[in-house]
């Protein structure tokens, strides 16, 4: 059985990774991956274990960490709020345990309950998928007490109090005032008095250190919090009584900043994908309801009204206003929509009153694809990112063996063990790979994030990596550099005995079943006739359409001897009854976009069906881009794979339709236009654009490098400060204060550097 979990509040990287390889150990796990920018967690286990596996799990994460969350996602199709609730209960009386599988049993089968755990005290803790409520007391005791006569149960209120952490860390704090005083000889305490403060504050300041610490030792599992009780108790036993305490102080401060840093990363991120609304204004039997959206069916229609966002895509049936896009392209400018308009969920009205008939449920629409293809970019991580990963398991060993080589030779060669027991002290505060493994993977989330409030959504942090090596850009030309909305310019007749409206209506009997761009054009210029049905249809991509009626074969399609624009030929049988031509214009910002890709130092070429004379036509128009013309799909597929053997850099090739599926597969970087379009090259391709436009490439190309580059910044940095402050330590110049630095200063300074991938903004000077 395969499930997501909710799992809240740690605020290391590699603590994640760490609680991640206990679990992992278990019996009984087949998978598990614990994802610390989203906070989810993905279990695979043996059915006929799963509950008591999960038990064991929640008990591992509370020795961890009490203030951790763990709860199941809930799916969308299921009524309950993916949080869950725990509520603990005392109970007292004879048989509580004996019987404690059956009462166990009683209180999983309630529908609010995910699950159930008795504890050897007696201390019943449910995680409920509602608050506690009387109601749902009383049945938790009137089950109990049905299976068992004569049990007490005692719900435990929460206690919902002050920072407990933050109040023992400002006690403790305090205490530091007169163990310097009498350090310093200026206040006099008796040596049992000394030490018991010194203990005191010790604890009080990193109580949640030590306590983690001894109860993952348990487990076997030797984590920063050991590494740095050690190095405290260490260095007031070595008499730096001053320093160990400051070690504690400044750790346990820097964590709690690095919490908050983290914390204000995660909801930065959020914030910009706060598309989706909770509720929707439904009408019903000609009553306005608030309803779920996932409860929404097709065809249904509900109202949107100044500032609320759009629950769902459909259709505008009544009212005319202004809408804001830029949750989901980043265009500031609104747009009007009216009676007819297609509207995408996500979007703000801004005046006016809208009504709106679904055309697709919540699962299938706009905010849904947006927010699954940004989940599952974390999945897909760079080869920077992964080499942090396999890095960071093996970074805090490395470093500790390092602590005992030098510990050994400073005793060895100065003969005081003391001076080498310091020292390697020093390393193992080090020893934490927090700043690489937080700041390289928040650094690419934070681009990912950037990404996505443009309108550009990436499947992934390597295509992000890609992204920023690119050297070539590869366009199709039909409805990604163009419009697509091609025009009906005029048809030739060949054959004397058929009319133009003959020739049309006959291609239009082909077409109607196509979904390509200029079978629009021919079916709008028929105007919605109904047209007869047709048999044995066949499509053959990049060649044209075969069929027939009244026992006659036909054929519309590619015309091999067009003298220029884009035209289809109409055969009956072998015999020429006519040609249709077509025009097509380039988009807005096509011009602006192949411009600023070689300022970039990025080459374009665009790759054409079309015959040489329009390739020539539109290589004028997009500043002398090269345009190859008349391929087929097959043709551009090797077109892009010999292009990838001749260069090193990454290829994108960008396209919008089902041909262009394999080509976008293949690139290094395939980009598809429009997330409302083919679901075939949507999936096919590794970057979806929300919208059509050609310059969101350039865009994206920066934030690549720019994404790129603070990844880079946070590495460097983080590698010479841990270096510089080893080095030093190794030579006796570096206090354990300055170690502190190196771990948990330099992860939040990381951390606050990857902000700034959220935060970019391009602009036309921007040509790095």
């Amino acid at each position: 059985m395969k499930k997501t979990y909710n799992i809240k509040n740690i605020h290391c990287a590699d603590c994640a990774r760490s609680l991640e390889e206990s679990i992992a150990t278990m019996q009984g796990v087949d998978f598990v991956h614990i994802n610390f920018l989203t906070e989810k967690m993905t279990l695979e286990i043996k059915d006929d274990s799963f509950s008591e596996i999960i038990q064991k799990i929640r008990k591992l994460i509370r020795d961890f960490s009490s203030a951790v969350e763990f709860n199941e996602c809930v799916k969308e199709n299921q009524k309950q709020t993916s949080k869950t609730h725990e509520i603990r209960f005392k109970l007292s009386g004879d048989g509580v345990l004996a019987n404690k599988s059956q009462i166990l049993s009683a209180i999983n089968k309630l529908k609010d309950v995910e699950s159930a755990e008795i504890q050897e005290n007696k201390i019943l803790i449910i995680n409920s998928f509602v608050e506690s409520s009387l109601i749902l007391v009383n049945r938790i005791k009137s089950l109990i007490n049905a299976v068992v006569k004569g049990v007490k149960v005692k719900e435990l209120k929460q206690r919902k109090s002050l920072n407990v952490q933050l109040l023992c860390y400002c006690i403790g704090l305090l205490g530091l005032v007169p163990i310097i005083l009498a350090e310093k000889q200026i206040l006099t305490i008796g040596s049992a008095g000394f030490y018991l403060l010194v203990v005191a504050s010790a604890v009080l300041m990193g109580y949640s250190t030590f306590i983690t610490a001894i109860k993952m030792l348990r487990h076997l599992n030797i984590n920063e919090n050991l590494l740095v009780m050690i190095s405290v108790a260490g260095a007031i036993l070595l008499g730096e009584t001053i320093e160990g305490l400051m070690v504690v102080a400044l750790y346990t401060l820097g964590k709690i900043l690095e919490a908050k840093a983290v914390n204000k990363s995660r909801k930065s991120i959020k914030s910009l994908l706060d598309i989706r609304p909770e509720k929707a204004s439904v009408i019903r039997n000609g009553i306005e309801e608030q309803v779920d959206p996932q409860d929404i069916e097709i065809d249904e229609v509900f109202i949107v009204r100044p500032g609320e966002k759009v629950a769902l895509d459909g259709n505008v049936i009544n009212g005319t206003c202004n809408i804001s896009t830029q949750s989901l392209t980043g265009e500031s400018m609104p747009c009007c929509k009216q009676v007819g308009d297609t509207i995408l969920s996500g979007s703000v009205v801004l005046d006016g009153v809208l009504e709106i008939q679904v055309t697709h449920k919540l699962a299938e629409s706009t905010t849904t694809k947006i927010l699954n293809l940004i989940e599952k970019a974390a999945e897909n991580k760079s080869k920077t990112e992964t080499f942090i990963s396999k890095f960071s398991k093996y970074y805090t060993l490395l470093v500790i063996c390092a602590a005992v080589l030098v510990c050994t030779c400073t005793g060895i060669f100065l003969g005081d063990w003391a001076i080498g027991v310091y020292r390697g002290l020093i390393f193992l505060v080090i020893s934490c790979p927090c700043a690489f493994a937080i700041s390289v993977p928040l650094s690419y989330f934070s681009g990912i994030g950037n990404a996505s409030k443009k309108g550009i959504l990436i499947k992934g942090s390597n295509y992000l990596d890609a992204c920023a090596k690119t050297k070539l850009v590869a366009f199709d030309k039909t409805g990604t550099l163009t419009t697509g909305n091609f025009e009906l310019s005029r048809i030739e007749t060949i054959e004397d005995a058929y009319s133009e409206q003959e020739i049309l209506e006959i291609a239009g009997m082909g077409e109607q079943n196509s979904i390509h761009p200029l079978s629009k054009a021919i079916l709008n210029k028929l105007n919605g006739k109904n047209l007869p049905k047709v048999s044995n249809y066949k499509e053959i991509a990049g060649i044209g359409i075969t069929f027939e009626y009244e026992e006659t074969s036909y054929f519309v399609g590619r015309d091999e001897e067009s003298g220029g624009g884009t035209s289809v030929i109409v055969k009956k049988g072998n015999v020429l009854l006519g040609k249709i031509y077509f025009e097509d214009k380039l988009k807005d910002s096509s011009g602006t976009a192949i411009r600023d890709l070689h300022k970039l130092g990025v080459d374009t070429v665009i790759l054409t069906g079309d015959k040489k004379e329009v390739a020539v036509k539109i290589s004028k128009e997009l500043d002398g881009t090269k345009v190859y013309a008349e391929m087929l799909p097959q043709d551009k597929y090797e077109w892009i794979e010999n292009k990838k053997n001749q260069i090193n850099d990454s290829v994108l090739y960008v396209g919008d339709g089902i041909n262009d599926a394999p080509s976008l597969a293949l690139a290094d970087v395939g980009v598809s236009m429009g997330i409302s379009g083919s679901a075939a090259s949507i999936e096919a391709s590794d970057i979806v654009l929300v919208d059509d436009k050609p310059e969101k490439i350039v865009e994206l190309v920066k934030i690549s490098k720019h994404t790129k580059k603070i990844v880079l910044q946070n590495i460097i940095f983080a590698a010479s400060i841990k270096i510089a402050c080893l080095l030093l330590g190794t030579f006796g110049l570096a206090k354990m204060f300055m170690a502190v630095f190196a771990d948990v200063g330099v992860t939040i300074l990381a951390v606050l550097n990857s902000l700034r991938a959220l935060k970019y903004e391009s602009n036309k000077k921007d040509f790095r």
